[in-house]
């Protein structure tokens, strides 16, 4: 019944595996005679001939009936041997039964000789015959697998069958596997890799190990760097087996793991504190850090979201990703508008009872706002003031603005926008307020829309060159989910007028990144002394605006907090009337297009903002 469901192809083969299993039948009833008589000729009568010719031919039904032909050779493993033991067992019983009943002379040894030679033929011949195939059949490209875990050993066999990639060893740091043969493939050590690369001429390195440490991951992927060979990661398990991730969703190692920042649990008190059972308000909700804002928020079970943002197509996407999440009862409200629409605030604050407020809305790239600097004034300066007005008249709880570390000693009219966007909220605090205004202070987002990682990999995957503004340039990074989680953290700290600053870790030099990338896609550099590389690095100089190095504190005058990468910073501030006056003068002049007289009152302002270039907008 099983052989008609087959194939014509598969049935041809599994034909010649019986009658090869018929053979291995014969020859381990004749060995294991020849092992217990000692040499001498084990064989000779006809009832000996008939007993397995009989044996040979029931055997061979049994193993069908028990779906031993229907394993693929290809992708057979030790567990081929179950199947071994249990038609052996069947086939020396059977021997003995035979044998008893045609009076046939059997030592009594002979069936239990029989029996292991018999099993381990059977599964043996399979797993060489599987080595051989996979030696000379798989031609697919050269890959190591490091970790020899349960996803290391999973992923095996599927490589094995797509064919493309060709598994040849293992690499693990655990010393007890080291030289252990797992899925037909040797386990190494990290100290053999280079060996390794060469003798295999590996060209990919496939990171089994979904949970290993990030600072651990980090090492590694130094130590791999000059390899040459491309890194990729293979999903957590956990996601494999409830069929979020295919095991064969292969993806390059990310920024992230290139960083290795230590991973701070978040404190479950400070995520629901502004949000469990409350009315929240994000502007900018289709942005970077907005739609993270978003996702984050809707995690915690607000009651009622509000997305305001002025891009169709972004409140298009994170309201119907949002609305996706059938989990929760929040009800999500995507409303289309600008910032600086103080009355339509006023009306949706009112209306929908709001509690807290995300205020992420902002002109954030530092040569668009250069080139456009009214635009970007009426933005982040007078968009924030409405949205911070319109909280203190409804009386709003909670008010969090999210900032940037380019607010610190600004040389650029974007970071000059966002520091007097601070001193509204700490001026408007200080004058009094039912309204808790705080405002969240970090560096680089990864991922975020204009950074510099998906613009490198771009180039990388286009053949380069890589375009850098200058060789010296660094910045502070930080993953898109850690800055949310963070920023709302730090915002249910926040009384009145505090300044939070995330601790972003270590400045990264962009041109040490951008090798990183090139090295660990399997590339080379192209430079002076390697002319045969196949990414160059082409320095452009700073555009308008642009820091070699951007900071966090404008003072030294911080204070810890309740979580450890969240610090507290006291700064100077104006009260709201000198502010008052500086906002009415920016205003006049952005209405009579007055560029020069609005540079000159941002730098006249207490910003310490000290530009390094010419106006260069568009418009002058």
């Amino acid at each position: 019944m099983t052989i008609k469901k087959l194939t014509p192809n598969r049935l041809v083969k599994s034909i010649i595996l019986m009658l090869f299993d018929i053979a291995i039948i014969y020859f381990s009833y004749w060995a294991a005679f020849w092992l217990r008589l000692d040499r001498e000729t084990p064989i000779t009568s006809y009832s000996h001939w008939l007993i397995i010719t009989v044996i040979a031919c029931i055997s061979i039904l049994f193993f069908i009936r028990i779906g031993f032909y229907r394993a693929v050779i290809r992708y057979v493993n030790i567990s081929i041997l179950r199947w071994a033991l249990v038609g052996a067992f069947a086939s020396s019983f059977l021997l003995i039964i035979l044998s008893w009943y045609h009076q046939a002379f059997l030592p009594r040894t002979v069936p239990i000789l029989y029996f292991f030679l018999l099993a381990v033929l059977l599964a043996g011949s399979r797993i060489f015959y599987r080595n051989f195939l996979h030696h000379f059949k798989n031609k697919g490209i050269p890959v190591i697998i490091y970790g020899a875990g349960e996803t290391g050993r999973q992923l095996v066999p599927i490589l094995k069958e797509h064919k493309e990639l060709n598994p040849v060893c293992y690499i693990d740091d655990a010393p007890i596997k080291k030289k252990n043969i797992i899925q037909g493939i040797k386990v190494y050590s990290i100290d053999d890799i280079e060996e390794l690369i060469s003798r295999y001429h590996v060209k990919k390195i496939l990171l089994a190990m979904p949970r290993i440490n990030p600072h651990r991951k980090k090492e590694i992927l130094q130590r791999l760097e000059e390899s040459n060979c491309e890194i990729l990661s293979t999903p957590d398990f956990n996601d494999i087996v409830n069929g979020v991730a295919k095991l064969s969703s292969l993806k390059r190692v990310s920024i992230t793991d290139l960083l290795g920042r230590k991973q701070v649990s978040p404190i479950p008190e400070l995520l629901e504190k502004n949000i469990f059972e409350k009315n929240i308000l994000i502007t900018g909700a289709g942005g970077s850090i907005g739609s993270e804002l978003c996702r984050k928020i809707k995690s915690q079970s607000p009651n009622l979201m509000v997305l305001y943002e002025m891009s169709e197509f972004a409140l298009y996407s994170i309201h119907k990703e949002l609305s996706a999440i059938v989990n929760t009862n929040t009800v999500i409200i995507p409303i289309l508008g600008d910032v600086k629409n103080k009355s339509k605030i006023i009306q949706i604050i009112s209306k929908y009872n709001i509690n807290t407020i995300y205020h992420a809305a902002a002109y954030k790239h530092v040569p668009l706002v250069e080139y456009n600097i009214i635009e970007g004034i009426k933005n982040n300066i007078f968009g924030t003031l409405s949205v911070a007005e319109a909280a203190h008249e409804c009386n709003v709880e909670k008010f969090v603005l999210i900032s940037t570390d380019k607010a610190v000693r600004p040389t650029n009219i974007m970071g000059a926008t966002k520091r007097f966007a601070e001193l509204i909220l700490q001026a408007l605090a200080d004058r009094g307020s039912s309204t808790q205004y705080s405002m969240v202070r970090f560096g680089n987002v990864l991922g975020s829309s204009g950074s510099v990682v998906p613009l490198f990999e771009k180039q990388i995957a286009n053949g380069g060159p890589i375009t850098l503004t200058h060789k010296n340039i660094t910045r502070y990074f930080m993953t898109i989910p850690e800055a949310a989680s963070l920023v709302i953290q730090a915002g249910a700290m926040g009384k009145n007028g505090d300044v939070f600053v995330l601790d972003m870790g270590e400045p990264v030099r962009i041109f040490d990144l951008a090798t990183k990338m090139v090295k660990l896609s399997g590339l080379t550099l192209k430079d002076e002394l390697h002319q045969d590389g196949d990414i160059e690095i082409k320095v452009t100089g700073l555009r308008p605006g642009e820091k070699l190095y951007e900071e966090l504190l404008i003072t030294d005058n911080i204070l810890k907090t309740t979580h450890p990468l969240i610090m507290s910073a006291n700064e100077k501030y104006l009260v709201w009337e000198e502010l008052e006056k500086i906002i009415s003068e920016l205003r006049l002049n952005c209405q009579s297009n007055n560029l020069s007289a609005l540079r000159d009152l941002l730098i006249a302002s207490p910003l310490d903002f000290t530009p390094k270039d010419e106006i260069c907008d568009f418009l002058k």
